[in-house]
């Protein structure tokens, strides 16, 4: 069940800083917002409440903690039926190579984002952990060479002035 989050201009600031430095202190998001500490603190506390705002990560570099090769792995799953595809899902997340898995439409099911220590590694993560699995019918591997992150996540241009309505997912 999906339900309807109003935000504020003052709450899609309050985002904007906290997705460029999660660490800002309340003190400091309250002055760069324009509110009082006290009402500051309790509009991040809804807008966690809400799941507007679902944690605070630390960012690591793979390559400073020994996993300098990153890939992409689109995974292609047969058969594509929800079981399945949850223990799939299940023993990825469980691999330390894993960043990141998304389940996609189109020719692959999922794409995994992976962070290795060599091109050996990599390989043996392929054929001993995605192929030598009965339900992977296919691996097509694309190497990252280069990465840049994009800006905060806000609502497109468009939204109303007062603010913007974001669908929440339950979880």
């Amino acid at each position: 069940m999906s339900e309807t989050v109003e935000l504020s201009p003052v709450d899609l600031e309050i985002l904007r800083v906290l997705q460029n430095d999660a660490r800002t202190t309340n003190k400091e998001l309250a002055a760069a917002v324009g509110l009082a500490p006290s009402t500051c603190l309790d509009r991040v506390a809804r807008l966690r409440e809400t799941g507007v705002i679902t944690g605070q990560h630390a960012k690591v570099d793979a390559a400073k903690v020994g996993r300098p090769l990153e890939a992409f792995l689109f995974v292609q799953v047969r058969p594509h039926r929800r079981p399945l595809v949850e223990q799939f899902v299940e023993h990825l997340l469980a691999l330390p190579e894993i960043r990141a898995v998304y389940h996609l439409t189109g020719p692959d099911d999922f794409l995994a984002h992976v962070a290795t220590t060599s091109a050996a590694e990599l390989q043996r993560l392929v054929l001993d952990e995605l192929t030598s699995r009965d339900e992977v019918a296919r691996v097509h591997t694309n190497l990252v060479f280069q990465q840049w992150q994009g800006g905060p996540l806000l609502p497109p241009d468009g939204e109303p002035a007062q603010g913007a309505r974001i669908r929440r997912r339950d979880r």
